[in-house]
This record gives structure tokens, sequence and C-alpha cells, in this order.
């Protein structure tokens, strides 16, 4: 099950809970999943999940459920080999409000950062919205997020 959305919405939060309950997971921002790699045509560079390693991770069956958490652009090429793509969302204040306390991740404290993080609100959340099979609002108690995942996917 992929668990995807912008910083702030609380992908790593629902990931420890998840793995706190015993479940197989695994955090795309973690690990070496990504790499920093050049925009074509510009001087900007982005994250993208390491495609080799992704389909390595998703071809192994030792666990009855892998939840994995990430926003790439290029996700989209394994949607089929998840069985859920759930996107958690939260209003920008809950977002903006998360992203300057949190303690595990500078990302999304420099102004720069927290503009870009808003700016993939608007454009790149839509997008996910529409390959998501579930939405969670996630300024609801965490406890309610992981339980809203585990019965709407029907996990146990």
């Amino acid at each position: 099950m992929l668990l995807t959305g912008m910083s702030g919405t609380g992908k790593s939060s629902v990931l420890s809970k998840l793995q706190a309950r015993g479940f197989k997971t695994v955090d795309t921002d973690y690990g070496g999943w990504s790499e920093h790699v050049d925009i074509p045509g510009t001087a900007s560079k982005e994250w993208l999940w390491r495609e080799d390693l992704m389909t390595r991770l998703l071809a192994t069956e030792d666990a009855e459920v892998l939840f994995v958490s990430g926003t790439v652009r290029n996700q989209a090429k394994f949607y089929g080999r998840f069985d859920h793509v759930v996107l958690l969302a939260a209003p920008v204040t809950v977002m903006t409000d998360r992203l300057a306390k949190r303690t595990n991740n500078a990302y999304g404290k420099d102004p720069d950062e927290l503009a870009e993080v808003l700016e993939f609100k608007e454009t790149v959340e839509p997008a996910l919205r529409r390959s998501a099979d579930l939405e969670i609002d996630t300024s609801i108690p965490l406890d309610e997020v992981v339980e809203k995942i585990l019965t709407s996917c029907r996990v146990r």
C-alpha cells in the first residue's frame, strides 16, 4: 500500500504507528530509496525513487502487508504494483504548523521550502487525488487516521 501526500500531512507519523503494530514499512525519504537528480532543461533538481530498488522491494513477498510512503514524480510508474494508493491530506494551517514543529526532518522550515510545499499542495496534490483509491484528512487524531487506513483497505 502506498501512502502519499504533501510534506506535513503525517506520512512518517502514520508509518511509525503502523510499524509499531508489526507491519512492514518503508519510508522512501530515508535509506537510499530516492535520489536527487537533475531536471532536464533546468538548473533544478528533484527527488525520484530509485526504480531498481523499488522494483525489487515490490517484488519481494516477505510480509503479508507492506506500507510504503513517499511523494515523487515517478511513483506513478508503480501504482499498478500497489493494492491501494492512499492520499494523506491536511489543511494548509495544519501542514504549516506541523512543518514548523517537527523534529525528525528540517524540510519545510525554511521560508522558500514552505513556499514550495504550499505550491505543491496546489499543483501536485490534485494529481495525487485523482490517482488515489482513498483520501484521508489527517487533521484528525493520528490513531484515527491509522484505523481509517486499516479499515478502508481491509487490513488487520
